[in-house]
């Protein structure tokens, strides 16, 4: 069963039990700390398993241990998820005066569960993005504004948030070429993302079919293909993509796979990592690095060609 047509629930409130007033105080805490609604929902399924887990014994290096046990029939990922949470909770508790240096220091010792391998994801070739670009109908509003979603996903690397977010008014001149401007991403970092010009074409070709100037450039349509609201919701744009991916013969294929394939056609095309991680809005180059699943060549290393 697809996903798109499941509503993002958000955390929930209340945990499914009872807890003790300093518990209830930093689950609220580490809740409060992180802006992601989807990080918000794992950190608070992290947290009511730890405190239903740890029943009425007191945290300590040993029951996180245990506790870390307790999950090997999860993914790496997921258990490290849980425990970066229990480490926010043990920083809460710290700064807020519940436990000392000494204590929280002992506390998040507990190590993540090393994962072996590295997932990639998924992204694709030059010729599967010409074709999936193919896939909407121009020829309909419906298709031209479907176009567009694929179109900044896979020429700029917006996240799906980002692109549900953009207004037309972001997209300006700069230096002689078209560029979204003060693009805010992942952990508030800001960003300018310069606009391939068959991007702005299809965007010019939809804004003038839509004939709208102002605002949110996506917004959603009706079945006949009649706008029907001022604004297009992220897993709307995950569907447009995981639909139009099926039309090609791809399974299982996301939006955020699309700003993945962005990023391996630059470096692929001589792309410099330094202006990919600024694409990208990475903190960091080992972010790009991971995130590109870059490997050093050591048969053919880059300093053999010094010319010394």
């Amino acid at each position: 069963m697809s996903t798109s047509l499941i509503p993002l629930q958000q955390p929930s409130a209340e945990p499914p039990f009872a807890l003790t007033q300093a518990q209830a105080k930093l689950r609220q805490m580490v809740l409060d700390s992180v802006q992601s609604i989807h990080s918000k929902r794992n950190y608070a399924k992290a947290l009511d398993d730890l405190f239903a887990f740890s029943a009425s014994r007191p945290l300590s290096r040993a029951v996180l241990m245990e506790y870390r046990t307790s999950m090997e029939s999860l993914s790496p990922s997921t258990i490290n998820v849980r425990m970066s949470a229990i480490r926010k909770l043990v920083g809460e508790a710290r700064r807020n005066g519940m436990i000392g240096r000494e204590e929280a220091d002992n506390l998040t010792d507990v190590p993540n569960v090393r994962q072996t391998g590295r997932r990639l994801g998924n992204w694709l070739t030059r010729e599967q993005a010409k074709e999936l670009l193919t896939v909407p109908d121009r020829s309909k509003l419906k298709g031209k504004r479907d176009y567009v979603i694929i179109a900044l996903l896979v020429g700029c690397a917006l996240r799906r948030q980002e692109l549900a977010s953009l207004k037309i008014e972001d997209i300006q001149l700069r230096e002689g070429r078209w560029v979204i401007i003060d693009l805010r991403g992942k952990g508030g970092r800001i960003r300018t993302v310069a606009v391939p010009i068959w991007v702005k074409q299809g965007i010019d070709a939809w804004t003038a079919a839509a004939e709208i100037e102002k605002g949110r450039l996506l917004r959603p349509l009706s079945k006949s293909g009649k706008m029907v609201g001022d604004e297009l919701g992220d897993w709307a744009i995950w569907s447009v993509v995981e639909q139009s991916s099926k039309q090609i013969g791809i399974e299982h294929f996301g939006a955020h796979d699309l700003r993945r394939t962005c990023a391996k056609l630059c470096r692929k095309n001589g792309g410099d990592l330094e202006q990919i991680k600024f694409l990208l809005g990475h903190s960091s180059i080992q972010t790009t690095e991971r995130y590109l699943g870059s490997e050093q060549e050591i048969a053919i290393a880059v300093n053999d060609n010094l010319g010394l």
